[in-house]
């Protein structure tokens, strides 16, 4: 069991970990509770009944949140000619085609998140044993893989984050930071929550939704009231 410091468990003493909160009171707690001198992410866990080992209990896409997430996102683009140009015109850190692959083989880590356009995947499909466990595999579910290379650059840049459910059935995303307003907060958290909702994989069996848990990097837990999220 980890142990935590004293900026932590004086946090924590302020939450009930037994009690689901309202939304606006919940924002307010992780923003008031982070024990980070910097300026903390928040996130967000769903608990879901989905048992992904089943097709068609899976769920994955992206989300543009309303508010962004307040981190700057470096992007690395897999693109060729015109594809090339038009990512680097849009934003992105870093692009290129087969060169690129043998440097992320031989270890460049510099970027948070890949996309690609659909004629360069056979490349970065050499790339699946690293980019793979890290989360970082293009995806045409997730808008990864587009054709559409400068539009896509431009959402990812301005907030939009991808999400999946793992192996537990858990979702996990970034949905702001702790100096972002509570009304800014409580924006994103609905946009993202009603896009899982509405996104209900056709599979799903009981209960979808069973838990929703906001918190600041490094701080306690919030448990969300799900008749204010999840309906």
């Amino acid at each position: 069991m980890p142990k935590h410091g004293k900026a932590y468990i004086k946090a924590a003493e302020l939450i009930d970990s037994a009690e689901s909160y309202p939304l606006e009171r919940a924002v307010e707690l992780v923003k008031s509770t982070s024990p980070s001198k910097f300026d903390a992410s928040v996130d967000i866990v769903i608990v879901t009944g989905l048992d992904t080992r089943h097709a068609d209990q899976q769920i994955r896409g992206a989300i543009g949140l309303p508010k962004g997430t307040g981190k700057t996102v470096r992007l690395l683009v897999f693109a060729k000619g015109e594809k090339e140009s038009e990512a680097a015109e849009a934003g992105a850190d870093i692009v290129g085609s087969e060169e690129l692959a043998e440097e992320v083989k031989n270890g460049r880590s510099d970027f948070d998140m890949v996309l690609a356009t659909p004629d360069m995947m056979k490349v970065v499909g050499t790339l699946g044993k690293i980019l793979g466990p890290k989360g970082m595999m293009p995806n045409p579910k997730t808008g990864t893989v587009t054709m559409d290379i400068g539009a896509a650059v431009s959402e990812y840049k301005a907030g939009k984050v991808t999400f999946r459910a793992d192996s537990a059935g858990l979702i996990h995303s970034r949905i702001g930071r702790v100096s972002f307003s509570p009304e800014d907060l409580k924006e994103n958290i609905l946009a993202f929550m009603g896009h899982i909702t509405k996104n209900r994989p056709p599979g799903a069996k009981g209960q979808y939704i069973k838990k929703v848990v906001i918190s600041s990097t490094m701080g306690p837990g919030i448990r969300l009231d799900l008749r204010e999220v999840a309906s």
